[in-house]
């Protein structure tokens, strides 16, 4: 998500329905073969990136049922996504590039909200070394569609970079140049051959949906809280679809 200082803010759902994300947790908890997913031999390296303002403890649960079936996690390393977007895509190419050349194996991405939009952009500049994209709830087509308190807050965060508060994104990532590349990746193609999925719901109290529905990937809908989505059954099952099908298409060639 960049700053924004003159867009208006999107209708989305009502914000409280992103309450239901502790019964959204208990289901996933309560689906035994979730809890318990198949251990995939040849699993790909996976690298996980967290929404706006949240850290790598938000993926927490997604990062250990991952780690069940097999996969190397590479976490982020982001306590707090509010730095300047091109910074972060920066320091994110430098770990995903290791990554893959410590496990030998093109990397798979996830990432919730903002973080999702930062995956696609680390998947257009390095697609060969990328083999699949999971985006959660992403703005890619317009990351300032949020709530009008989310865009209140993005608003207050980017005066606080504007003053040259360290790791602190500013007015001018909306239109300025430093994050120019950034907003060229949110719209730009995606090789057909990453598999890449954009998943949304409709219910979604941060993040208007239509704003998630990016025209070079697979849409899925789900009925889900927008914070829920990383611990969601339903997202569950459609990343592990993702993940065997681009194992599946790597062995496949």
């Amino acid at each position: 998500m960049s700053a924004g200082t003159t867009a208006a803010p999107t209708p989305v759902a009502p914000l409280w329905g992103e309450l239901r994300y502790g019964g959204e947790l208990a289901r996933l908890l309560a689906d035994r073969r979730l809890r318990a997913p198949r251990r995939s031999h040849d699993a790909q390296p996976v690298l996980l990136i967290p929404g706006f303002m949240a850290g790598d403890a938000s993926l927490a649960v997604l990062r250990h049922w991952l780690q069940r079936r097999g996969h190397r996690v590479s976490m982020s390393g982001i306590r707090a996504n509010v730095d300047c977007a091109e910074r972060v895509v920066s320091r994110l190419q430098e770990q995903l590039r290791a990554l893959a050349r410590d496990s030998g194996a093109r990397v798979f991405l996830i990432g919730q909200s903002r973080g999702g939009a930062l995956a696609r952009s680390l998947a257009v500049r390095d697609p060969e070394i990328v083999c699949g994209l999971v985006m959660l709830g992403s703005p890619v087509r317009s990351p300032v569609a949020v709530s009008a308190p989310v865009l209140r807050t993005v608003r207050w965060i980017a005066r606080l970079g504007d003053l040259r508060v360290p790791g602190v994104l500013s007015s001018s990532c909306a239109e300025g140049s430093c994050c120019a590349t950034f907003r060229e990746d949110l719209a730009a193609p995606l090789p057909v051959s990453l598999g890449a999925v954009a998943v949304h719901s409709r219910s979604d109290g941060i993040v208007d949906w239509r704003a998630c529905m990016d025209p070079h990937a697979q849409t899925v809908e789900v009925h889900s809280s927008h914070c829920g989505m990383s611990v969601h059954p339903e997202v569950y099952r459609v990343v592990e679809r993702a993940l065997d099908w681009t194992k599946e298409t790597a062995w496949n060639g």
